[in-house]
């Protein structure tokens, strides 16, 4: 990181940004092709879980190369000086890679949901192995994680 002094080092104050953050932004590639999109998410243990219809674009995409990229952030606004040039932001953002792998077992799938679940508040559930059948979970092991702040 060029400078030194907004980044987050501490892996705890990474993952706290990734429990507050109500969304995040995942980005795909096939081939020359990057591909962007914002889901709700769940994050626990080194994993990142979104849930997802069982075809499109980007199970297309998770299915030809599974590296995949996520940003989530919490920006709170600008910072303002007497001089718009010194004008920042007031933001606390994490960057992950990592291998994205479309969950199978119903196992997987069911703590794929509860995690993503309590991320906004909800209780545990059991699910039917129908309604289960219906929706594509996805993992993303994270590999690397890189904190920035600014404002603070």
């Amino acid at each position: 990181m060029q400078r030194k002094e907004k980044e987050i080092a501490d892996r705890a104050a990474m993952e706290e940004i990734l429990q507050e953050t109500p969304v995040c932004r995942i980005a795909f590639a096939d081939n020359n092709e990057p591909y962007l999109i914002p889901v709700c998410f769940g994050y626990e243990k080194g994993a990142i879980y979104f849930h997802s219809a069982l075809s499109g674009k980007k199970i297309d995409m998770i299915q030809k190369n599974p590296r995949c990229c996520v940003e989530a952030d919490m920006f709170e606004g600008p910072v303002r000086d007497e001089n718009p040039c010194r004008w920042t932001m007031r933001y606390r953002s994490v960057i992950c890679t990592g291998q994205a792998r479309i969950l199978k077992s119903r196992e997987e799938k069911c703590a794929a949901m509860n995690c993503i679940l309590q991320h906004y508040g909800g209780p545990s559930s059991s699910f039917s192995l129908k309604s289960l059948e219906q929706v594509c979970l996805v993992q993303i092991a994270v590999e690397e994680m890189t904190g920035k702040q600014s404002g603070y």
